[in-house]
């Protein structure tokens, strides 16, 4: 299995047959090999710097009922919450201060925040923060409402697109919500020029080797410049309440191998990475991300946007969890910088 980790670290490519070979047979030797492979290739890329990035979950409205999400359509014991734009920029203002030079204004897909809305939203960041990115993280719009949000000044945009098999993707939502409208969205965005995201859970129901190797092969042919990947955790309030949650170990291995199918991508080591295991960001860096997002969302609010049970860092105040969050990252040789972080082919 060594000379496949060997040929995608040489040419960041394998055919189908070849991930799901590696995928199925990975050992703990194997895992250790591959992630000082994909530790070789992030330092080449981006040094030992961790960007940070400083996110503002603004709405735990959804229109949408998605069988995973804790902040569902249809989950009436979620408490829910909108920010108003003075709270957003005051999250803004606290992380500015604290060194966040990228800001992600994350949502469920709610109608009270209309295009407008996000647009004054966005000049009012840029306005006062003009050094500072702006990621959206609001679900599938339209092409215009995408260019829109770009012309006003949002310069990335995160869309998950969960799984890239289309039978997957009918299981895990209801029939309003296509695989096909997905990707449209993930292509859409690239065509307006934003720093696009994509990215898929780990051990999400009904997921097979066969669905996470439909979802490297699509990931490689978008070429994102960042990837979101974390271990499906369950929510009491969902359908899938009593599913197995993904596991850490591999979650780790398929940070290691996005990290070589893509070296200079942008890679987080996902909340729920950390949730699932005290060290997981830490393992995360580890295995070859290079992105952490603290939450800078007002306390009061952070026990509500629950995606997932158990979220942790929701009684952190923002400062606290930075500050922590750099100790361990120094704790295993890395640094969080201060930085808009962007992509390679940015800079």
């Amino acid at each position: 299995m060594k000379q496949l980790i060997d040929k995608l670290y040489k040419t960041s490519n394998l055919s189908p047959a070849e991930y799901k070979e590696l995928i199925d047979n990975r050992n703990s030797e194997l895992s250790e090999y591959l992630f000082e492979k994909a530790r070789a290739v992030r330092i080449e890329n981006y040094g030992y710097d961790v960007y940070i990035r400083g996110l503002i979950e603004f709405t735990n409205y959804c229109k949408n009922d998605c069988y995973y999400c804790g902040i569902r359509k249809s989950n009436c014991r979620a408490e829910r919450y909108r920010l108003t734009k003075e709270q957003i920029l005051e999250c803004c203002s606290v992380g500015y201060d604290l060194g966040f030079r990228t800001f992600v204004l994350q949502g469920g897909e709610d109608g009270y925040f209309t295009d407008d809305k996000i647009i004054d939203i966005i000049r009012s960041i840029k306005t006062s923060y003009p050094d500072c990115a702006v990621t959206l993280s609001i679900g599938e719009k339209s092409y215009e409402s995408y260019k829109a949000f770009f012309d006003a000044g949002a310069e990335r945009y995160l869309l998950r697109h969960e799984t890239a098999n289309a039978e997957h993707y009918g299981k895990l939502h209801p029939k309003a919500l296509s695989l096909d409208s997905r990707k449209q969205c993930l292509y859409n965005l690239k065509d307006i020029g934003y720093q696009v995201g994509c990215g898929f859970m780990v051990g999400s129901p009904f997921q097979t080797t066969d669905c996470l190797v439909e979802d490297l092969l699509f990931i490689k042919q978008l070429n994102p410049h960042m990837v979101g990947i974390g271990p499906f955790i369950p929510h009491r309030g969902t359908p899938f309440a009593d599913k197995e949650a993904g596991t850490l170990e591999l979650t780790l291995f398929l940070v290691g191998i996005i990290r070589l199918m893509l070296p200079p991508v942008l890679l987080p080591a996902t909340t729920a990475l950390g949730t699932i295991h005290p060290k997981g960001r830490e393992l995360g860096i580890l295995a070859g991300a290079n992105v952490i997002m603290p939450n800078l969302s007002p306390k009061s609010v952070r026990q509500k946007y629950l995606l997932y049970d158990n979220k942790i860092c929701t009684g952190d105040e923002a400062a606290d969890c930075l500050c922590r969050m750099k100790k361990r990252m120094e704790g295993i040789g890395y640094h969080v910088t201060i930085s808009r972080g962007d992509h390679k082919s940015i800079l």
